[in-house]
């Protein structure tokens, strides 16, 4: 489904991506795991249009997207929930959650509207509610409701669960499993590098702009330089 082939970026002097190449199968889930600064933020980034490759290519659904506008592809098929949630507090749960269909002319924005009421009963009871007024678990609910309203074939995610209490953060991952199991496939990015090992199909390791290991989920949870760097493990 998503290919990047040889992706280069860089932020003015510093060389944020050296060449990573990865591939995102239909229906699966992929996560990227690596320390702060490892280049997995430019990754999505990169993929969405924010920030312009130097080289390489990015290929959707057969199609290069490397020079495509954010805005188109948002219209092919790809959204993400940004690492900080970034909601807009001044406007209602349900005014967030029509933002996230802007691009959408389709008679089924109310039906995805439901399913994601559906997802997170709690944005529906405060669905008049500011969003600035929500709490941090409520507001990322709200960021990931944003971002299916768009109706993606490929969801990526920066960090879902970071700054949440415990309980949430399970919660999170449960939802995670939900649009899975609807037919989405997910780009995850999350510093609860087991937790997504767990719950990924395949991984990639990234440090300093390179991918240094790949693997099934299983597979990396099993390498002893991912159990100590990522784990905690001695």
């Amino acid at each position: 489904m998503l290919s990047l082939s040889d992706l280069h970026v860089h932020y003015g002097g510093i060389h944020a991506l050296k060449g990573i190449s990865l591939e995102v199968p239909a229906n699966q889930i992929i996560t990227l795991i690596g320390a702060n600064g490892a280049g997995k933020s430019t990754t999505l980034r990169a993929i969405c249009g924010l920030v312009r490759a130097s080289s390489g290519t990015i290929t959707f659904q057969g199609k290069d997207i490397t020079r495509a506008s954010t805005t188109q592809i948002v219209q092919m098929g790809i959204t993400m929930v940004p690492e900080g949630r970034r909601v807009f507090p001044d406007l209602t749960v349900l005014e967030n959650l029509y933002l996230g269909a802007y691009t959408r002319s389709d008679p089924g924005v109310k039906k995805d509207l439901d399913w994601v009421f559906s997802l997170f009963p709690r944005l529906k009871e405060r669905k008049a509610q500011l969003a600035g007024t929500l709490s941090g678990g409520e507001q990322q609910m709200l960021a990931v409701g944003r971002a299916l309203m768009a109706n993606p074939t490929l969801l990526m995610m920066d960090e879902p669960s970071l700054g949440l209490a415990p309980m949430l953060v399970q919660e999170i991952f449960n939802i995670i499993k939900a649009i899975h199991g609807e037919g989405k496939t997910v780009l995850l990015i999350e510093q609860n590098a087991r937790a997504a090992l767990q719950l990924a199909d395949y991984g990639y390791v990234l440090e300093t702009g390179r991918i240094v290991l790949s693997g099934t989920g299983k597979e990396l949870l099993a390498r002893d330089e991912v159990r100590k760097a990522y784990l905690g493990e001695e």
